[in-house]
């Protein structure tokens, strides 16, 4: 641990570095430091040896770059008191720093405006796997309230990084990709919904012109924050350019009297030298080992197989084929508590229906038990309906203005969690049944988004989602082991925020393994396999209507938290029985699925995707058709992310496409090694439309046999 003299014009600058990336801090000047490089790692010199390199370079941004260092872009921070403007600039009172070569380290920075009356505190990290997370604190020490306005973390990005990459979307069918050129001026995506919502960007990259998973130079931002948020990339006509990400505040939502401080969400910042895949495994990589999971165990939930309908031998019939398929938790979806036979009345009546489980839940949670399945339930907390007792008993209860109520949607009004009262009420329902039930998990859905929300006379979405947060916490502090998803009419709250405090997330309410093999593909840039829900469906699916193949589904589903989203009941002995041997399967590579780093090729056949999950000794990677191809011949399938020196002997896994041309290795296993599967590949099978083939790799010892 050191303080930097920043009387010192000649202090060196700060290297973090860690996993191959770098990010250099120049603090020889009396403001913040600012960023003089972020990517790739420099090798092995010291901040003395920059010095003369660094002082050729133009003036660099700082940690919140503003206009007394000549950017002219976006404030990093922005706000007033009573319409007067103050333009902050900062002198930094001490840096300390913590920092160890290849293992990242810690930066902050306390600084002052005794002027403007303002007082920042910087945080910024790199942690083993290259991340760099960052967020700012300010504290008003004037007497005059100040009303902040806008507080992002930025990062500069150089000239090359010419394209840009954000994601749209709708209900079932999140992260839709959409790619530009990055030429001058500001490309922003504002998120007003109140929850992270089904268009969010998740990830906004910059990168080299071209740049795909595995090739390119990119630069990615992440806001881990479940309220509104911003992320932006700009590029001035001075040659500075930046991106930058934060919460998204609403005009008056946060004014801070003397002493009182606000904080932003972490934002985190990615960086790869080598495309897409690179970048996403270091958020991988720092999401697994700030929040380590046990065993992911395999879900059926109830939902697209009963709806409403609760009937106690239906359910315990469903559980016996969910058990004997190999299924190894149940969750019971929306329908078990109050006037819930329908989706216009009930919700916030957070009590077992005495008309429909007369002895309560006991009876379905004693039979799943027995069946050696963990037991769930659905929540959706921060939801009403009007027609609801708690509506009824409570109508101040709503984040609204009392006289003006926001339109319906989905029959649903929004409960102001900032209230004390309500988040009182709320935990104390979830607290009682989660130990009355001994609930192993819970589906916590959030199925609107928070139109005209009004908290104490201001914009609530801060404090709402700071509430939610706060209850989520507080029920897995008294319950250790309780699991929760996080649920948003599918993939509405898909972030780092409620990531750090779930296990998993709902990609997707569409379950159609075409659409999914899109949703999950892109959704997985953000979230590793073992976090992201991915189902098994009906054979027809609900929303699309379209009918594929259990073979297709199944080999869709397993490369995730897999689990189940079916009537099993309306199933064939054939259906189940092929189902338990897909359930097997994933339940055999779910080491290599769940801990394994995820490769995406850049295959040139539009109508085909290659992907895996690599560890150094083993490897599992599927060859999926989405359409039908216009090539004679399929093209070879090189295999990204091995080791090129390794020896692996390469063999089909799990039941083969039907109707398919298979080349000779899927039915006797060869061995080649990694330089020449990534470079040659194994010849492609020839598969129909809507079809995969699965196969593994396991390195091998040279001249061994079995």
């Amino acid at each position: 641990m050191c303080f930097l003299d920043l009387e010192e014009r000649d202090v060196p600058p700060v290297i973090l570095s860690a996993a191959g990336s770098a990010l250099v801090l120049d603090d020889s000047g009396p403001g913040l430091p600012r960023v003089r490089h972020f990517g790739a790692d420099l090798g092995a010199v010291t901040g003395a040896d920059l010095l003369p390199a660094l002082l050729s370079l133009t003036p660099a941004l700082s940690l919140l770059p503003g206009q007394d260092e000549s950017w002219f872009g976006r404030p990093g921070l922005s706000g007033d008191r009573a319409g007067e403007h103050w333009p902050v600039r900062w002198t930094a009172e001490n840096v300390e720093t913590a920092a160890e070569p290849g293992a990242g380290g810690r930066v902050t920075v306390a600084a002052v405006d005794a002027e403007a009356g303002l007082r920042l505190l910087s945080e910024l990290v790199m942690d083993a796997s290259g991340v760099v997370t960052m967020r700012h604190t300010v504290t008003n020490t004037a007497a005059s309230p100040y009303r902040l306005q806008g507080l992002v973390c930025a990062l500069p990005l150089p000239a090359r990084a010419g394209e840009l990459l954000d994601f749209t979307g709708r209900w079932a069918l999140e992260k839709v990709p959409q790619r530009r050129e990055f030429g001058q001026g500001v490309w922003s995506r504002e998120n007003h919904r109140g929850r992270t919502g089904h268009d969010a960007t998740g990830l906004l990259v910059a990168g080299t012109p071209g740049f795909g998973f595995r090739a390119g130079e990119v630069w990615a931002v992440h806001a881990g924050w479940s309220g509104g948020h911003v992320h932006y990339a700009e590029r001035l006509v001075e040659g500075q350019a930046v991106l930058a990400a934060g919460e998204l505040l609403e005009p008056g939502e946060i004014t801070l009297t003397q002493d009182e401080s606000h904080t932003t969400p972490w934002v985190y910042f990615t960086w790869s030298g080598s495309g897409l895949d690179e970048a996403s495994g270091r958020l991988h990589d720092h999401l697994r080992a700030a929040r380590p999971l046990p065993v992911r165990p395999v879900t059926l939930n109830n939902w697209e197989a009963t709806y409403f309908d609760h009937g106690l031998d239906r359910l315990r019939d469903l559980a016996d084929k969910a058990a004997a398929a190999g299924v190894e938790r149940f969750v019971l979806d929306d329908g078990w508590f109050r006037h819930r036979r329908h989706d216009r009345a009930g919700l916030g009546d957070w009590y077992v229906d005495e008309d429909v489980w007369p002895d309560g839940l006991h009876p379905l949670a004693e039979h799943v038990r027995k069946l050696g399945l963990q037991f769930g339930l659905w929540f959706e907390p921060e939801m009403v309906n009007p027609d609801s007792d708690l509506a009824r008993a409570h109508p101040d209860w709503m984040l609204a203005r009392a006289a003006r109520p926001p339109v319906l949607w989905r029959n649903q009004q929004v409960l102001d969690l900032a209230r004390p009262e309500v988040y009182d009420h709320l935990l104390d329902r979830l607290d009682t049944l989660t130990r009355e039930y001994a609930l192993d998990y819970i589906k916590w859905d959030h199925n609107r988004d928070l139109a005209e929300p009004v908290h104490d006379g201001t914009p609530g979405v801060h404090a709402q989602t700071a509430a939610a947060y706060r209850l989520i916490d507080e029920l897995r502090r008294r319950h250790p082991g309780l699991e929760i998803e996080s649920c948003s009419s599918g993939g509405a709250r898909i972030d780092y925020g409620v990531l750090a405090r779930t296990d998993r997330v709902w990609a997707s309410d569409c379950n159609d393994a075409l659409d999914r093999q899109a949703i999950q593909r892109w959704t997985g840039l953000l979230v590793p396999p073992d976090r992201m829900g991915c189902h098994v469906g009906a054979p027809h699916d609900h929303i699309t209507g379209r009918a594929l193949p259990l073979a297709f589904r199944a080999a869709t589903a397993m490369f995730g938290h897999m689990g189940v989203e079916w009537d099993l009941t309306s199933a064939s002995p054939e259906e189940l029985a092929e189902l338990g041997v897909w359930i097997a399967l994933h339940k055999r590579l779910r080491p290599v699925l769940h801990a394994g780093r995820v490769v995406r090729a850049d295959h040139p056949d539009p109508s085909a995707l290659l992907h895996g999950v690599v560890l150094p000794e083993r490897a599992v990677f599927a060859c999926v058709q989405l359409t039908s191809r216009v090539a004679v011949s399929p093209e070879p399938l090189r295999l990204p992310g091995l080791d090129p020196d390794a020896l692996y002997e390469v063999r089909a896994a799990g039941p083969l496409p039907e109707g398919a041309g298979l080349p000779q290795w899927v039915f006797a296993p060869a061995r080649l090694p990694g330089a020449a599967l990534a470079e040659l590949g194994l010849p492609g099978p020839a598969l129909r439309p809507a079809s995969a083939l699965v196969f593994e790799l396991e390195r091998v010892t040279p001249g061994a046999q079995d």
